[in-house]
């Protein structure tokens, strides 16, 4: 009769001891993928990945701006927001394998990463200097960069051996409509007029595919006539009657949250942009306040827009054949 608690116990022994092996197991599994170095990803037709969807506000479900646009192995990235280097890794690129950033503005919430990208890509390593384009100011905001971090760069340069040519940026300012190439890709930037402050909309071909990019509220023809016939337009918005509804309901700081809503597009508007350039499908980012649900978002701007809205996670993709 003694042998059976005995029998029990051991049973028990054996199968915690199994639990906690395929725990372990995993736990190193999990561990191994996130640190392993990544090959280059090759992309079959054109594909957008939204690395990054959220915007000026921390969000821990969002990181900030950064969307990349690749091409077999081609990859443009549009912003440089908070996390983007791990969410490049999230999304299987390797933080060394975008050739070009491409600012949309000079907001902190576009560029805060940009140091982040330049250093983690280095490290991965990246042995072709990073190309930065942008609108008027991108020369001394990277000049700035490099400038804090040179002692640090230098010295972790000569102990670890890595290439001085990755770590240095080639800068583009786009003071006029500019038509550049970046492998397969076609990238023709576009300088957006009369705004409180220097931004440009991308527009990136590759055959008959075409998406455009834009961070920034102001000067709705420019924008309207370089996404004419793209087969994506992702846009920033926000949701105008949220913030009156705040301000209503007794919200601090009322007049700062009406300046903030002046510089970003309200939904609906958005959808009129979509439909007046003629573009197949419409991607909303930068939303504030972020939606509880997809059609929070979606519904506005298809008041004033028939085609295909989509309002992206972080890691989501969409790929156009050309």
């Amino acid at each position: 009769m003694k042998r059976r608690p005995l029998l029990f116990f051991l049973i028990v022994a054996i199968g915690l001891f199994a639990i906690a092996t395929t725990w372990l197991g995993n736990r190193m599994k999990d561990l191994a993928e996130a640190t392993r170095a990544l090959a280059p990803r090759e992309f079959q037709g054109l594909t957008v990945v939204f690395v990054g969807t959220g915007g000026s506000h921390p969000n821990p479900m969002r990181r900030g701006p950064a969307i990349a646009v690749g091409s077999d192995t081609h990859v443009a990235l549009v912003d440089a927001g908070r996390g983007v280097a791990e969410g490049l890794r999230a999304s299987g690129i390797p933080t060394g394998q975008p050739g070009a950033v491409y600012l949309s503005s000079l907001l902190p919430e576009n560029t805060v990463g940009l140091d982040d990208l330049l250093y983690a890509g280095w490290l991965d390593p990246r042995t072709q200097p990073l190309r930065v384009v942008g609108p008027t100011g991108t020369r001394a905001l990277v000049e700035g960069i490099l400038a804090a971090q040179r002692a640090g760069a230098e010295g972790q340069a000569e102990a670890w051996g890595l290439a001085p040519e990755g770590i240095r940026v080639e800068v583009t300012e786009v003071a006029a409509p500019l038509d550049l190439e970046q492998g397969v890709l076609r990238v023709r930037a576009t300088p957006l007029r009369d705004g409180p402050t220097p931004a440009c909309v991308y527009r990136f071909e590759r055959g008959n595919a075409s998406v455009v990019a834009v961070g920034a509220a102001w000067d709705e023809e420019t924008l309207v006539e370089a996404a004419r016939g793209a087969r994506l337009l992702i846009q920033e918005a926000h949701f105008a009657e949220s913030i009156e509804l705040a301000i209503e309901a007794g919200a601090s700081e009322p007049e700062r949250l009406r300046r903030e809503a002046g510089w970003r597009t309200p939904l609906a508007d958005a959808g009129r942009r979509a439909r007046r350039a003629g573009v197949r499908s419409l991607a909303l980012v930068r939303l504030r306040p972020p939606p509880l649900f997809n059609f929070q978002a979606s519904q506005p701007a298809a008041e004033a827009y028939s085609g295909r809205v989509v309002v992206p996670q972080d890691g989501d993709e969409l790929e156009f054949k050309p």
